[in-house]
C-alpha cells in the first residue's frame, strides 16, 4: 500500500500504520525520532543508549499499534513505551553492578558485614522491581536521574502533588521491607 496523501495528519498516519502501512509507520517515527531520543539522551546521558532505546521503542510501537486505541494521545503512548524500556534498561544495569562491583571489601567491615550488606542491597533491589509500576517508576526516576518532582510529573504525565505521593508511598514500601536490616 504506498501513502498517497501529501500531508496526512497523524490520525490519518496512525490509522494507515496499523493496517500495515509502512510508510506511514516510518513518517510517524520521523515525525518523532529527534524528541524521542533527546529525551531518552537526558535520561541515559549516553547517545549509544539513547538511539538503542530510541530503536527499540520504535520497534515495540511497530509491533504494538493493534493495541493503540485511536482516541488516545500517540506522543504519550509512544513516551510511555520509551519509558518502560528506560526503567527495564536501568534494572538490568543494577542487576549487572550487584553482580560485578567495583571496590572489594572496607578494612571496617568483617565477612559477616559484607554478606548482610550484600543480602540488603539484594533484598532492597528486589523490593524495587516488586513496587507497583507506577511508584517504581516516579522513585527510580527521582532517586536514580535526581530529577525534580515537576520534572517527574511531566514525564509520566501526572500531577507534581502525584508524583510527589508516589514517591513518598514506594519510600515507605521500601522501608517496610528493609527495616529488619536497618538495626
Amino acid at each position: 500500500m504506498v501513502l498517497n496523501v501529501a500531508q496526512p495528519d497523524e490520525p490519518e498516519l496512525i490509522r494507515l500504520a496499523q493496517l500495515g502501512n509502512r510508510e506511514a509507520f516510518a513518517a510517524l517515527v520521523e515525525a518523532y525520532w529527534d524528541r524521542l531520543y533527546r529525551w531518552l539522551f537526558h535520561l541515559t546521558r549516553d547517545r549509544h543508549s539513547a538511539e538503542d532505546l530510541a530503536q527499540e521503542c520504535f520497534l515495540k510501537a511497530f509491533t504494538g499499534l493493534d493495541t493503540f486505541k485511536p482516541l488516545a494521545r500517540f506522543q504519550a503512548w509512544l513516551f510511555r513505551i520509551a519509558h518502560n524500556a528506560w526503567v527495564n534498561s536501568r534494572r538490568v544495569r543494577v542487576r549487572v553492578w550487584q553482580s560485578f562491583p567495583e571496590d572489594g571489601p572496607t578494612h571496617d567491615q568483617g565477612p559477616a558485614e559484607l554478606a548482610m550488606n550484600r543480602e540488603a542491597l539484594k533484598e532492597l533491589t528486589l523490593a524495587v522491581g516488586r513496587l507497583p509500576s507506577d511508584y517504581r517508576a516516579a522513585f527510580l526516576l527521582r532517586v536514580e536521574q535526581d530529577m525534580s518532582f515537576h520534572d517527574i510529573a511531566e514525564v509520566l504525565e501526572i500531577s507534581e502533588e502525584t508524583a510527589r505521593w508516589r514517591v513518598f508511598k514506594a519510600r515507605q514500601k521500601l522501608m517496610e521491607v528493609m527495616e529488619k536490616h536497618l538495626d
